[in-house]
């Protein structure tokens, strides 16, 4: 373990500041950078993994998240994303329990809050990968390069890459995976305090603790277990103080062989053991867990898993490594997805884009041949330890061990930027060691390249505080990125710009021509705007290239229905069901069709299907009461609005129906107190007024009914038949004051 002061360090242009000065100093800058995202909306991802997510809500039993993926849907399932993240979605419903419902404030807080103890923290762990392990008396750790690592915390405080993970909620996963990555490599250091260089005890105990901090990190994001790489690396190059390209060379070269009593010696290979054992274990649960196998993706998501041959595979994987470098070297240009022709394939080796490849691989050969020969220890740990924290980390997204869901990722960059970070402070303080009459010139750079960060930073949360302005700042980094425009396109078909939404959905599908959601989209918006040839040409389309898109299947069938093309329309809602077999609302626009067609019976009972399926359907509920009313059943339909009452005893729309059932039977008090209560819920509503009044005519209560005919008049002076309706009752009042004396 080294002892001695880091050399460059007291040449970094920062002061040296107290532990807990330091500490708060990051966490501040890391609350500047990302403070205006704290009133942001639910956007992107967070629809499926907070707004739709039923493992949120306190009527959930609790244990789901144990069984669920990420977003709700059942492990077992294959359509599950496998993406197993318990304790992620335990502090989300969390969120929903102290907020008493989705109130985004609140996850956007903590979030924030997230993001700056771990920067805080990362001041502990720069301090050890830097300038060594050591204890005070008071077993704290002793920072033998203060201003070196305030600068790499500061950097990572304030990298704009951070901005998806901390202004985006679900970027939890990895705030969180973060923070018990930090507390299991601190954990793991923990085992050798009181040890010095020449004693190799270390405590079983801490290590087993630490283990346990992996696992937590890996229940809030898979990228957890990468710890256990960083741990092992920090064993044998700091705790061991082994050179690598020493040991190499005695390898290679025969001589000297190692020293095996002497590793077990020192534990070394105890500990290895521990991690390994502990590392199995954790895959082989997280393997029974995801019960199917790994997630089925599609090129759509990852198109260089699918290139032709293993030669394009590699190289496009390798450009997706410089893609990600770039980020963050240059965090300028940032999008929220990075799929659907964002990124093209290299198709082949006289693509220009391999000089970044290239170039790529320069750099980290330079870094790696530094980190492994140079004859400065100081040099040599921080090198490769900066790689280690730069590269293990990134493991689970390269494409290497299992195909991937995305192209790039800005979430996934969250821990390895602690790496590039400690790196760029470490190049800061070699320049001012090195180049000191440019001292102020290289203080006046750090001082600018921070502004900066935290410039980009505000800027780039104050867009991901709405779906719009996210959308939007996409299409100049991503133009032909179909998946983009249709985000855009469906964000203003949301807020009622049709016209807009269908520019944005057709340059979807011409960037993308088998984009079948895209086709479902705009086959709804023409559906609305009655351009129904159109609309079934293109939802045809759609199903034509996915056969098992239900839901393309169920607006085929409306589509269809329009054009009265009838028994088409019910074997695409046929169609629907099979492929979705818990559809209600397939069942309920199957209803509609049965009762365009006279079918009552199947009508009925398609519409019951629905209520099965899903018992708050409303307007299932409500066409069952208006059928059986409109065909004479009345008592059906006093029950079934009676029932329905019982499941949504606040829907005026069923009280109103059920309201006119009763007053035709002559139950005249309680059709009162119905439309009365509807009325309470939507007073503007002229139907109920109108009914009502009718009820009062009936009745013999003419003021009341006279009353109720000039309210409803006011409100829509269209409405069918009550001008008739309040002319007679007029007619007849006036009759009556002339017959009174």
């Amino acid at each position: 373990m080294a002892l001695s002061e880091v050399y460059w360090d007291h040449h970094i242009p920062l002061p040296k500041l107290p532990p807990v000065q330091a500490k708060v100093t990051v966490a501040l800058v890391a609350l500047l950078c990302f403070i205006n995202s704290y009133d942001g909306e639910f956007v992107f991802d967070d629809s499926e993994a907070i707004v739709n997510n039923k493992d949120l809500k306190p009527t959930t039993p609790l244990n789901n998240i144990w069984s669920n993926d990420f977003w709700g849907s059942n492990l077992s399932s294959n359509s599950s994303h496998k993406s197993y993240r318990p304790l992620t979605v335990f502090t989300f419903r969390l969120n929903y329990l102290l907020a008493g419902g989705l109130h985004p404030v609140g996850f956007h807080v903590l979030n924030i809050i997230l993001h700056a103890v771990i920067s805080a923290l990362m001041i502990d762990v720069f301090a050890i990968l830097i300038g060594g392990l050591a204890y005070d008396e008071s077993s704290r750790i002793l920072n033998h390069a203060p201003k070196t690592s305030l600068l790499a915390a500061l950097f990572f405080a304030a990298h704009p890459v951070h901005t998806e993970s901390v202004a985006g909620i679900v970027g939890r996963a990895d705030l969180l995976c973060a923070l018990f990555f930090q507390l299991s490599f601190l954990t793991y250091c923990k085992a050798f305090n009181g040890g010095s260089d020449r004693d190799d005890r270390f405590s079983v105990q801490w290590v087993v603790v630490s283990l346990l901090l992996c696992a937590a990190a890996m229940l809030c994001k898979e990228q957890g277990i990468t710890v256990l790489g960083v741990n092992a690396a920090f064993d044998v190059l700091l705790i061991c103080n082994v050179n690598v390209y020493e040991l190499s060379q005695r390898l290679l070269l025969r001589k000297n062989p190692l020293n095996v009593s002497e590793m077990l010696r020192s534990g070394l290979l105890t500990r290895l053991a521990l991690m390994g054992l502990g590392g199995l274990s954790m895959l082989y649960t997280r393997w029974r867990i995801m019960g199917t196998g790994p997630p089925a993706f599609t090129e759509v998501d990852n198109p260089a898993s699918f290139a032709e041959n293993l030669f394009l595979r590699i190289v496009n994987y390798n450009y997706y490594y410089s893609l990600n470098a770039w980020l963050l070297l240059c965090p300028w240009w940032l999008c929220f997805d990075w799929s659907m022709g964002c990124v093209p394939l290299i198709k082949s080796a006289t693509d220009w884009r391999m000089v970044w490849l290239l170039l790529l691989w320069c750099v980290l050969i330079g870094l790696i041949s530094q980190a492994l020969c140079s004859q400065d220890s100081q040099r040599r740990r921080t090198l490769t330890l900066g790689l280690v924290l730069l590269v293990v980390p990134f493991l689970p997204a390269c494409n290497i061990f299992f195909r991937v869901g995305f192209v790039i990722a800005e979430r996934v960059l969250y821990l390895s930027s602690s790496g590039y970070c400690l790196l760029l402070a470490y190049s800061v303080g070699h320049c001012c060691c090195r180049w000191t009459k440019y001292r102020k010139l290289l203080c006046a750079s750090v001082l600018a390249l921070l502004c900066v960060y935290v410039a980009r930073c505000a800027l780039r949360s104050h867009q991901w505080r709405s779906e719009q302005s996210l959308f939007t700042s996409a299409l100049t980094v991503c133009p032909l990125n179909a998946k983009v425009h249709y985000n855009v396109g469906k964000n203003l078909a949301d807020r009622g710009n049709t016209t807009a939404a269908i520019t944005y959905y057709r340059e979807a599908v011409r960037l993308h021509p088998t984009y079948v959601h895209a086709m479902n989209n705009l086959g709804n918006i023409l559906k609305e705007r009655n351009e129904l040839t159109e609309a079934e040409q293109l939802l045809s389309k759609a199903v034509s290239i996915q056969p098992d898109f239900a839901a393309a299947w169920m607006n085929l069938g409306i589509v269809q229905n329009s054009l009265q093309k009838f028994e088409e329309a019910e074997q695409s809602y046929w169609n629907a069901i099979r492929f979705r077999k818990k559809y209600p609302d397939c069942y309920y626009n199957l209803g509609r069709l049965y009762a365009d067609q006279h079918r009552h019976v199947d009508a009925l009972n398609a519409w019951r299907n629905a209520t099965v399926l899903k018992p708050d359907h409303s307007l299932a509920w409500n066409n069952m009461v208006i059928l059986l009313d409109n065909t004479g059943n009345l008592g059906q339909a006093e029950l079934i609005g009676r029932e329905a009452l019982r499941l949504l005893p606040n829907d005026h729309t069923i009280m109103f129906s059920l309201a006119n059932v009763l007053g035709k039977l002559q139950k005249y008090k309680e059709s009162e107190g119905f439309f009365l209560h509807a009325l309470r819920i939507n007073p503007n509503a002229a139907s109920c007024h109108g009914n009502l009044a009718v009820l009062y005519h009936r009745w013999g209560k003419l003021e009341l009914a006279k009353k109720h005919y000039e309210l409803s008049l006011k409100l829509d002076p269209e409405a069918p038949g009550t001008r008739d309706n309040y002319n007679m009752l007029r007619r007849k009042l006036d009759q009556l004051k002339q017959h009174t004396p």
